[in-house]
């Protein structure tokens, strides 16, 4: 049976928009892997609390589940030691864990107010009012005036950027990248997955690149 990913999807099955399932699918490729994924909605909560989660990305690989993309890579790694690698040894995977936190805490904040809108604008009706109520708890206040100054917000995130970029000159594989990413998230990942393929294949290096999207 092939591994089963749970995917976040809006309100068409194809449109993915979870950075965090990215990194998934992304690592399930990097290591050659089968998989299939499953379109999952906010509220459906039901369908992966028998996983012990409440979130995804969750996978699924037979009697064995995980979820949290950090975890699922750790995963990876240990269950399927002679496909590649995502993690060179302990010290690379701790400074991929170094980023994957900086990215969570800085990065994400800072474009989620690029972005927060649109998502909401294609959501399936069934997710809004959950999307709207946990959003505007957790960020004190309203989507729009969180989403209001979406100009001002780009400036923030490039802003955010600004540590690493002396680090990832060197590397134009890597800003190719981000350069995927910010577009796909600015359009809420309206791309199909084989146009994210194939962007993908241009990311030369996993070790330095898994920092960023694990």
């Amino acid at each position: 049976m092939a591994i089963q990913l749970y995917d976040l999807a809006a309100a068409e099955d194809d449109r993915r928009y979870s950075p965090y399932c990215w990194r998934v699918k992304m690592a399930l490729k990097h290591k050659g892997l089968d998989f299939e994924t499953v379109p999952w909605r906010m509220i459906e909560k039901d369908v992966i609390a028998p996983y012990k989660a409440t979130t995804v990305p969750v996978l699924v690989d037979g009697s064995n589940s995980v979820y949290d993309s950090w975890a699922i890579a750790l995963y990876l790694d240990e269950v399927y030691p002679s496909r590649p690698r995502l993690f060179g040894g302990t010290e690379a995977r701790t400074l991929a864990d170094f980023f994957n936190q900086w990215t969570v805490k800085s990065v994400h904040p800072a474009i989620l107010r690029v972005i927060i809108l649109d998502i909401f604008g294609k959501l399936p009706e069934k997710d809004k009012a959950y999307f709207r109520q946990s959003r505007e708890k957790r960020f004190g206040m309203t989507l729009e005036q969180l989403g209001a100054d979406p100009k001002g917000a780009v400036a923030a995130f490039r802003g955010a950027l600004d540590p690493v970029r002396p680090v990832l000159w060197p590397w134009p594989a890597l800003w190719v990248f981000i350069e995927f990413q910010s577009r796909s998230l600015s359009r809420m990942g309206l791309s199909k997955n084989r146009g994210r393929a194939r962007q993908l294949k241009k990311a030369q290096s996993w070790n330095l690149l898994s920092g960023l999207i694990v």
